[in-house]
């Protein structure tokens, strides 16, 4: 635990333990590296050289992707979200639940959790994703056999047109958009918003999530500003939906493929 956390390996904090360094909150001596720290107990504190340290089991994290940042850990061109997320918790064993592109902003989370980072988005579990958009013109209504460009059937839970000031903070707000709208999918695959409008007779200028699952983004939450948030008692019940045909594992999640335009289901209407 404090090897995970500190960032250090467990040799130091082998030596650490052992010349009385570490302590409890109340100043009593640890130096047994076998001491149980169970998940279910929750963060536990302790004093390392005299300054007091938190230490995670695992950790999910909120973020509000601006636009011009890629969701990525590392890029040679633009900034990555991953950035964003120094001094975040358990900063190295962070991963994206799922992805935005570069001209996306919004709702963007993180968790050291990969088995419910799978579940929350691989396609069985349907979990709804939900999205503000600026559009250049007018588009036609979504219908049930709507079928994109490579044979793909977009899962749309709801959609609305709606007026601007209807629209979350986080919306770029483009000269060129003349409508808005939302939607919302249960599905996230390779920029399946934008392919979904064009389909409809209109371009994407600005495009912002604003829900996954149940969890909002803050309105009040500044663009490259993170929050933690419990995904585990938010996501507690999740269960699968029925099997259907886009019933299949999800291909790699990692943030360095974003540029791959293999229709993974994890690059969220970016």
């Amino acid at each position: 635990m404090i090897a995970r956390n500190l960032g250090l390996s467990r040799r130091q904090v082998t030596r650490l333990l052992r010349a009385g360094r570490v302590l409890d909150p109340g100043g009593m001596r640890l130096d047994d590296a076998r001491l149980p720290c169970l998940p279910s107990d929750g963060p536990r504190t302790v004093v390392v050289d005299g300054v007091e340290h938190l230490l995670h089991h695992r950790v999910s994290v909120l973020l509000h992707k601006p636009v011009g940042v890629v969701t990525a850990h590392e890029d040679a061109r633009h900034p990555t979200a991953y950035a964003l997320l120094r001094g975040a918790p358990l900063h190295r064993e962070l991963r994206a639940v799922g992805r935005l592109d570069l001209d996306t902003s919004g709702l963007l989370l993180w968790t050291t959790d990969g088995t419910l980072l799978h579940r929350l988005t691989h396609p069985r579990y349907a979990v709804p994703r939900e999205y503000h958009v600026g559009l250049a013109g007018p588009f036609c209504d979504p219908t049930p056999q709507l079928r994109l460009d490579d044979g793909h059937v977009p899962t749309i839970a709801a959609w609305r047109r709606a007026p601007l000031d209807e629209m979350h903070p986080a919306l770029r707000r483009s000269a060129t958009a003349r409508e808005h709208a939302s939607i919302t999918l249960t599905s996230g695959r390779f920029h399946e918003v934008r392919r979904i409008f064009a389909a409809l007779g209109t371009e994407v200028v600005d495009l912002c999530r604003v829900r996954y699952g149940s969890i909002e983004l803050p309105p009040e939450l500044p663009a490259g500003a993170h929050e933690a948030v419990d995904l585990h008692a938010v996501f507690r019940g999740l269960s699968p939906a029925p099997e259907g045909p886009e019933d299949e594992a999800p291909a790699s999640e990692s943030p360095e493929d974003e540029g791959s335009r293999s229709a993974r289901p994890e690059d969220e209407a970016s």
